[in-house]
C-alpha cells in the first residue's frame, strides 16, 4: 500500500497558522466553559448556588458524579465524532450538503431499533427467550444496524471505487430501510414512541460507560482519519490528479468509509439521530479558519463537541425542569445558521 506523505496540522503560511491556533484555543476554552454550564444545569435550570449546594452535598456523588458529568462529557464526545464523521464525508464525496448519516447509517440505526422493539412488544415476546437479545439492547441495536446500512450501501455500490455510485446507494439504502421502519411501527404502533424518541436524539440516558465507549471510538478513529488526510486533499483536485500521485484511492477510500461508519455508528448507539451537528461543525471551521483536510478533521471534531454540548446545556435549561430533545434544538440552531448563509450569499 502506498505510504502517504507526513502531513502537519497547520498551514505553512503564518496568518494562517495563527488563525488555525486561534480558533483551537477558542474552542478549547468554550469547551471547558461550557463543561462547567453542564455540571451546573439540573432539574431546576442553571443556578450557580444550585450547583454549590450540590457540590457539598450528601448526593453530590451521585448527582454531579453519576448524573451530570458522564452526560456532560458525553455530550462533548458524541458531537466530536459526529463533527469528524462529517468533515470526512464531505472531504470523502467533495459535496458541502454531506453528512454523517448518507450512507444509510441513520436508516439502518433506525430500523434495527425498530425492529428490537418490536420484538419487546408482545408481537415478538417469544423471541425474547434468547439471550443475545436481552445482552443487545437497543444501544447495541443501533450500532449493529447503522454499520449494516452502511455495509449494505457498499454492496449495492460494488465496493468504493465510484464515489457517486456510492453515493446513490447510500440514498437508495436509507430511503429503503426508512420504509421497512415505517412498516414496523405500522404493524406494531407501541414502538412509535421509542422510535421518536430515537430519531429525535437524546443524551439523558449517557453514562460513564457510554463516555468510555466513544473515547476509545475516537481513539481508533482520530488517527487514521488524520494519517489519510493527504487523500483527502488529493481528492479535492480530482480523482484524476489522486490517481496521477500514485495513490491507492480505491482501498483509501474504502479505509475513509470505515472510519466513517464507526464514528456515526458509535455516535448513533448512544445518543440516537443528532441531526445538522455533523454537518455545520465543518463549514463552521471552513468559514473561520480555511485550512488543508488534516486541520480541518481535528477542528471539525472539537466544533462538534463544542457545538452538541452547548446545545446540550440548552435543551437542558431553557424549559427547566422539562427538557428538550437535543436533536431539536441542534436542528434548529443548525437550520438557521445554514438559512443565514444563504440569505448572505443571494446578498453579496
Amino acid at each position: 500500500m502506498t505510504r502517504l506523505a507526513p502531513d502537519t496540522l497547520f498551514s505553512p503560511h503564518g496568518a494562517a497558522r495563527r488563525q488555525q491556533r486561534r480558533l483551537l484555543l477558542i474552542l478549547l476554552a468554550m469547551a471547558m466553559l461550557l463543561c462547567a454550564a453542564g455540571l451546573a444545569v439540573g432539574s431546576e435550570g442553571f443556578s450557580i448556588g444550585r450547583l454549590i449546594v450540590d457540590l457539598v452535598g450528601p448526593q453530590a456523588s451521585l448527582i454531579l458524579g453519576e448524573i451530570r458529568a458522564p452526560r456532560t462529557l458525553g455530550a462533548l464526545a458524541v458531537g466530536a465524532l459526529l463533527g469528524l464523521a462529517g468533515a470526512l464525508a464531505q472531504a470523502l464525496f467533495r459535496n458541502p450538503l454531506a453528512d454523517p448519516f448518507l450512507l444509510g447509517s441513520a436508516s439502518g440505526a433506525s430500523l434495527a431499533v425498530v425492529a428490537l422493539l418490536a420484538l419487546a412488544s408482545g408481537a415478538g415476546a417469544g423471541w425474547l427467550s434468547a439471550p443475545w437479545l436481552f445482552g443487545l439492547g437497543l444501544s447495541g441495536a443501533a450500532f449493529i444496524g447503522a454499520l449494516g446500512g452502511v455495509l449494505l450501501a457498499l454492496v449495492l455500490a460494488r465496493g468504493a471505487q465510484h464515489s457517486l455510485r456510492l453515493l446513490l446507494a447510500g440514498v437508495i439504502v436509507g430511503m429503503v430501510l426508512s420504509a421497512v421502519g415505517d412498516l414496523l411501527g405500522a404493524w406494531v404502533p407501541e414502538v412509535l414512541r421509542g422510535r421518536q424518541a430515537f430519531l429525535l436524539g437524546t443524551t439523558a440516558y449517557l453514562s460513564w460507560t457510554s463516555v468510555g465507549l466513544m473515547g476509545i471510538a475516537l481513539l481508533l478513529c482520530l488517527p487514521p482519519a488524520l494519517r489519510l488526510s493527504r487523500l483527502l486533499d488529493a481528492l479535492s483536485l480530482g480523482e484524476d490528479a489522486a490517481i496521477s500521485l500514485g495513490l491507492p484511492i480505491t482501498r483509501l477510500r474504502m479505509a475513509l468509509v470505515a472510519v466513517l461508519a464507526l464514528c456515526t455508528g458509535v455516535a448513533v448507539a448512544q445518543a440516537g439521530l443528532v441531526a445538522f451537528v455533523g454537518l455545520v461543525a465543518p463549514h463552521l471551521v471552513r468559514r473561520y479558519a480555511p485550512s488543508a483536510s488534516s486541520f480541518l478533521l481535528l477542528a471539525s471534531a472539537l466544533t462538534g463537541g463544542v457545538l452538541l454540548l452547548a446545545a446540550d446545556v440548552l435543551a437542558r435549561g431553557l424549559i427547566a425542569p422539562r427538557e428538550l430533545p437535543v436533536g431539536v434544538v441542534t436542528a434548529l440552531l443548525g437550520g438557521i445558521y445554514l438559512l443565514v448563509l444563504m440569505h448572505r450569499g443571494r446578498t453579496a
